[in-house]
């Protein structure tokens, strides 16, 4: 099945099996190959054509690999972006409301971290 091509409305491709592989690297561990495999992703045009919740939660896998990588600023602008996207992902999934609260004890927060623990319950 070539790119963008769905002709049974699946909602799978060669798009989703690299989604899945940057879970699949978060959750081995290898961060670097995470991030490799999202910047590919993104880089395509079918990315907007996912479902915005499928957006979403391989936003806050990406999250959890910058973590990984120690990089605050861009696990907090994935998780942002991920709330822009679709919010109810971001704040009711146990997951994301974690990689916040680890953004959060990180240090200084990155733009609209603050206003997102404060929106998922994390601070006052």
């Amino acid at each position: 099945m070539g790119e963008g091509e769905d002709r049974y409305g699946t909602g799978f491709g060669p798009t989703t099996v690299d989604v899945a592989r940057v879970a699949a690297a978060v959750e081995l561990g290898d961060a670097d190959e995470a991030v490799r495999w999202h910047e590919k992703v993104t880089g395509r045009g079918v990315w907007r054509w996912l479902p915005v919740e499928h957006r979403a939660a391989h936003l806050v896998d990406v999250a959890r690999a910058y973590l990984q990588l120690g990089d605050l600023v861009n696990a907090g602008r994935a998780v942002v972006e991920a709330d822009r996207t679709a919010p109810a992902e971001v704040r009711c999934r146990p997951v994301a409301r974690t990689v916040i609260a680890e953004i959060t004890r990180g240090g200084p927060l990155p733009a609209g971290v603050a206003q997102l623990a404060t929106a998922v319950g994390l601070t006052r």
